[in-house]
């Protein structure tokens, strides 16, 4: 159980996407080889581009939005997928210790700095996580500034805000 977070491949991929509904605005659930290689919300600064999606199909990933339902409604805490993360190398290694921040609670880009053994990396950090193609499964919204305040979120601040209360992080 739990994400299988891997890298991308160079061989050639074929991209789906389905649309869904959620308490936070659509969401774009974007299908590679079977794998899900971006969620995006409706909006959001960075991430994945839709020209980048592929065709639309609402078929795909039933798995993924069954647990996204489960999740805002407040019974799912840990994701089961399978993930592809197009990124660096330095973001993927950002990403994966992004997965290992469990629910219900925070973190700061100083210690996902110091957790990839890059101690005076945060604001690269920062940047990697702003970059997120897979947010909600790969939690970047749990990642707070080091006085404790909430900081940018490419799905932005009420969305963040949001997920940190519906999780029991943010009274």
């Amino acid at each position: 159980m739990g994400l299988r977070l891997s890298p991308a491949s160079s061989a050639s991929t074929t991209r789906r996407h389905a649309l869904v509904e959620s308490p936070i605005g659509p969401l774009a659930l974007v299908e590679e080889n079977g794998a899900l290689a971006a969620l995006s919300v409706e909006g959001a600064r960075q991430g994945p581009v839709p020209d980048s999606f592929g065709a639309r199909d609402d078929d795909v990933l039933p798995h993924v939005r069954e647990q996204l339902d489960d999740y805002f409604a407040g019974r799912l805490q840990e994701f089961d997928a399978d993930v592809v993360l197009h990124g660096t190398p330095f973001q993927v290694r950002v990403w994966n210790a992004l997965a290992q921040v469990p629910y219900g609670t925070t973190g700061t880009y100083g210690q996902l700095a110091r957790t990839i053994g890059a101690p005076r990396a945060a604001q690269a950090v920062g940047a990697a996580n702003g970059r997120n193609p897979v947010s909600l499964l790969v939690p970047c919204h749990r990642i707070i500034g080091a006085n404790g305040r909430l900081t940018g979120y490419a799905g932005g601040m009420a969305r963040k805000e949001y997920l940190l209360r519906l999780e029991g992080a943010l009274l």
